[in-house]
């Protein structure tokens, strides 16, 4: 599966199948890891709605950062999880779930769904060997 193609099961999966933001990109990017997505579900299910409904850090972004964590056995983990986090804040204008939901002009300034897939996309970019 490509990086493009788990992008676009993360959005499927946090808008039609019953998955929250880092729900969702843990279990796109499952075969990352040594967990299976039922494992990863059941580990990110808390981190919806910015860290536990705070409004805090997006869970998607959460979400990658915990794949990252797996990914590199936890060596070097913080620097990638910046990383992928100033990306992503560059991308989606935001890191928190408050600011990233806030109205402007009648739409949030980054929908979930597009927080889910520049997840996906840019853990790729970082830590995958594909394009």
């Amino acid at each position: 599966m490509t990086i493009n193609e788990r992008a676009e099961k993360a959005v499927w999966l946090k808008t039609q199948g019953g998955y929250n933001c880092s729900q969702a990109v843990t279990a796109a990017l499952a075969d990352e890891t040594s967990l299976s997505e039922e494992e990863l579900k059941q580990l990110s299910a808390g981190f919806c709605a910015g860290m536990g409904n705070l409004q805090a850090t997006c869970g998607a972004l959460i979400g990658a950062g915990m794949i990252a964590g797996l990914k590199t056995k936890g060596k070097g983990t913080l620097a990638v999880t910046r990383s992928i986090q100033e990306e992503f804040g560059r991308r989606c204008k935001a890191i928190k779930c408050g600011d990233l939901k806030a109205m402007t002009d009648g739409k949030p300034l980054c929908p979930c769904e597009e927080c889910v897939r520049n997840a996906v996309l840019i853990y790729g970019e970082k830590l995958m060997n594909e394009n």
